[in-house]
Parts: structure tokens; sequence; C-alpha cells
């Protein structure tokens, strides 16, 4: 169980999520903590940790771990159906390391090393390794192009690294990668000024009426009803056990009473956001949920007023420049939010600045600017990983209610 903790997509050529990479605060260089019993069962007692199952919901984690722990102190206990075993230190160079590495394949595990000047084509040890990840930013391209032929020949996969935008996405898939890891998927692929199609125009309306302080509720089921996909992802999301265990809701009208108007605010405004983006990978739509939930965990930690609900509408509307392929100041033209939100989603609050570096801080697993923005915010940075840890478990639970109604990004030729 892990309380400390960031987790970074690792994408394949559909930019459909293969992995989460995961980054420890408490274990050196991001590697697996080793933590005492005694620590370790504090950490369980205060800071509600979460699983991997509960951190990479059902897709595989990539673990760094140092040379010491994996000749010495490899926790058997974690599945080799579901853990890719990273090797944190240079692999060239650790006595005992070979033999630590074949012991842990005969486990059933896969192992991934970091070789960013693609060295381990010559090394007794790559007829261990399954994947290896080349950073991009440390190799030239025409090095790459040559050494590939080496890893194919020997059956390796390939996991291009600081894939930060859509043409070293593109480029890297020409030279021959399997998987990609960085947020290339959240920038737009080409900033043209464009009107929403006359299709996305219920979506529009929606987006209206959660941002408004008052809810006219006969309006809003006007709105879903015309449009049966609506309606059925609609009870679909609010019928998702991690939000509502005990009732079935069977109308809009129902949920209102049931869950009050903030919540059923918040359900609009998602399953808007879910059909402007119905042509762009989930990972996108997955990462304004985690950021929403967790604006909403902040707002309410700092007493901003609920309704509208705008923290939560601020993190799940912040990526909405990659969704549509335009530059945010052309989106929100074309959308009915609020000046207050425009202005958040614009970087134009201080409030909101903080939000925004804080979840930029967990996503990149920048350890520093976490204890920064919690001085700024005034919330105890601990507490901050708790909020955040409750949101990716929230995000992991909505994404699984929407993926099986989402249209897979079309592979890329």
């Amino acid at each position: 169980m892990f309380a400390f903790i960031a987790r970074q997509p690792i994408l394949d050529k559909t930019k459909d999520v293969f992995a989460y990479e995961l980054l420890f605060r408490d274990g050196k260089a991001g590697a697996y903590p080793e933590h005492s019993p005694e620590k370790a069962q504090y950490i369980s007692e205060h800071f509600h940790p979460l699983g991997l199952d509960d951190i990479s919901g059902e897709k595989t984690s990539f673990i760094n771990f140092s040379s010491e722990t994996i000749i010495s102190r490899f926790p058997t206990t974690l599945n080799p159906e579901s853990v890719v075993v990273e090797l944190a230190d240079n692999p060239f160079a650790q006595t005992g390391l070979l033999e630590a590495c074949q012991h842990i394949k005969r486990l059933g595990f896969r192992i991934a090393i970091d070789d960013p000047m693609m060295l381990s084509a010559k090394h007794e040890i790559l007829p261990l390794v399954d994947i290896v990840k080349v950073d991009l930013s440390q190799i030239r391209f025409e090095n790459i192009e040559k050494n590939i032929p080496r890893f194919l020949d020997a059956n390796v996969k390939l996991i291009a690294e600081q894939v930060d935008t859509q043409d070293q996405f593109a480029t890297s898939m020409d030279l021959g990668f399997d998987f990609f890891q960085g947020y290339f998927f959240a920038q737009p692929e080409a900033r043209i000024l464009r009107q929403l199609p006359a299709s996305k125009m219920n979506i529009v309306d929606l987006i209206g009426e959660c941002s408004n302080d008052s809810f006219d509720i006969d309006r809003v089921s006007q709105i879903v009803e015309r449009d049966a996909a609506l309606s059925y992802l609609l009870l679909k999301f609010i019928n998702n056990p991690l939000i509502n265990k005990r009732h079935k809701i069977t109308s809009l009208k129902h949920a209102l009473n049931y869950m009050g108007e903030v919540e059923v605010k918040k359900f609009i405004a998602l399953l808007s956001l879910t059909n402007l983006g119905d042509d762009k990978p989930l990972e996108i739509i997955h990462m304004s949920l985690v950021r929403a939930k967790f604006f909403d965990l902040l707002a309410a930690k700092r007493g901003l007023k609920a309704n509208p609900p705008i923290g939560f509408l601020v993190g799940l509307f912040s990526l909405l420049d990659a969704l549509l392929d335009q530059s945010i100041d052309d989106v929100l033209k074309q959308l009915p939010l609020s000046e207050e939100i425009n202005d958040a989603i614009l970087g134009k609050t201080a409030e909101f600045n903080s939000y925004m570096g804080l979840v930029r801080a967990f996503e990149g697993a920048l350890w520093m600017n976490v204890i920064k923005q919690a001085k700024v915010l005034d919330i105890d940075q601990k507490q901050l990983h708790i909020l955040y840890n409750q949101a990716i478990v929230w995000g992991n639970g909505v994404r699984s209610a929407i993926s099986t109604h989402f249209p897979r990004a079309p592979v890329q030729s």
C-alpha cells in the first residue's frame, strides 16, 4: 500500500494507455520505497494509502527498483502479471544484479531498463530485458534509427520517453517505437479556428446549465431527453457503484432529488466533456476527471462556494484545448461558461493558478513544487497526497463507467 505517489501514463500507438509508471515520493529517485514495519503501519493508519489496483486501475504498473532492493530485498508479493520491474540504476556495473534479474525473470516478471544511449544491446543483460526506455531528449534521432534494429532483432519492446509534442509522437512512431511516455496526447494536434459542429450544440447548452448559479431542471431534462445517447450515459454515470451504491436512479429528476443539485451539475458537466472529446484518447478525459475531483476537494478544503461547483468545472475543462484542437481562448468564446470559470481556466485567478501548479506537480512527480503550493494554499502537503489519491480512485471509477462507450482513437499511419 502506498500513500505518496505519482503516476505517468505510457501509451501505445493508438494512444490508449498501456501502463503507468509509478514514482514514489519516499523512495530514492522515485524508486520503490522500503519502509520499516513501524513506518508502514503508521502510513497505513494515517494517510489512506492505495494499492496498485487503485493507482493503475486495470493497467500494468512500471516500478523502479534500486539494485540493492533487487539483489537482496525484492518484494515477491507483487504480481508479475501486472508489474514491470524497471531498473533504476545503471545495470552495467552492479555486481550480483545479473543473477538477481535472472531470478526475477524466473518468477515471471518482465524487466525494463532506462537506456538513453541505447547501449544495452552490447551487454549480457539484454537477453533478460523485455523493454528498453529511451529518452528522446538525450539522443539524436539518427542514432536511434541506427540502433533500433538490434533491439527489434532481440524482440525487445521500445518506449520513447519525454514525448511532449504531437510531432515527437509521430517521429518516434515512425522510428519504430512501440510505446510513448509523455504528455503529448494532452496537447492540441493543430490549432485550428473552427466552430463547434451543430451536433454538439446540445452539449454546449448543458455546459451552460451546469455552470449557472440557478438550475432549470425542466430545461436540462428537455436537452438530455432529446438525445438518447446522452440520456443513457447520464444514467450510467449516476448509477456507477462508486458514486451511488444504494438506489437505482431512473431519471434526471430522480437524480436531482436523490443526489442534490450540485452533484447533478457535476455529472452533467462530466457528460458534456465526454461527448465533446469523443474522438480523442480516453486518457485526456481521465486526466480531466482526476483534475476535476482534485480541484473540487481543494475548493472544499479552502472553503470556496460549492454551487456552481467551480473547482470541479475548472479542473474538468482545463484540457479543452487538447480535446478540441483549438486555443483555449477560442474554445471558451464558444462555450457559455461564467466569467469566473473562464478567468480561472485562462490563468487569471491566483487561487486556481495554485491548483493548476499543484496538479501538474503531481502529474510530473515534481515534489518540491508540491511543497511550494502546499505553503501557498496553507494545506499540509501530506493532506494534499490524500486528496490526490482520492481523486485518482474517483477518476478510475468514472473511467470504468464510460470506457465501453468511448471510441478508441484511430491508429496513426
